[in-house]
């Protein structure tokens, strides 16, 4: 499965898309300069809120269910949930770690300064536009 092009490195090896995941081209990338460049966020997400309960005993029978309405109670089980928040939670720490050493590799004053992810980002995205014109110099 790995694609790889010039515009997308390592993303699209490892996503599958055409797009970073920041909303990037990244062909005019070296051409941003950090000062103007401003918070790259994500659109909220809505959720549709279409939970609804059933009494129990109007329920009908299993088999005759939707398979929307047999994935709805079957992700509304405590085991479901449990085993989703563990898989969550392992998903979310291995970011941060990610997050971690990305910040270990960028160069601030002092050295120790916390930065917040998006900060991350930013200073990661404006280090490698400078390493690539000292190397295009």
């Amino acid at each position: 499965m790995e694609r790889r092009n010039k515009k997308s490195g390592n993303y699209k090896m490892v996503y599958g898309n055409e797009h970073n995941s920041l909303g990037i081209d990244m062909d005019s990338l070296a051409e941003l300069s950090c000062e103007s460049m401003s918070i790259m966020a994500a659109p909220n997400v809505v959720s549709s809120g279409n939970k609804r309960k059933q009494n129990s005993s109007t329920q009908p029978e299993l088999a005759t269910l939707s398979r929307e309405e047999r994935r709805r109670r079957r992700r509304a089980t405590l085991k479901y949930r449990t085993a989703h928040a563990t898989r969550e939670r392992v998903r979310v720490e291995a970011f941060n770690v990610a997050f971690t050493e990305l910040r270990k590799l960028l160069p601030t004053l002092p050295p120790d300064k916390k930065l917040s992810k998006i900060e991350i980002l930013k200073l990661a995205i404006c280090y490698i536009a400078y390493l690539n014109h000292v190397l295009e110099a």
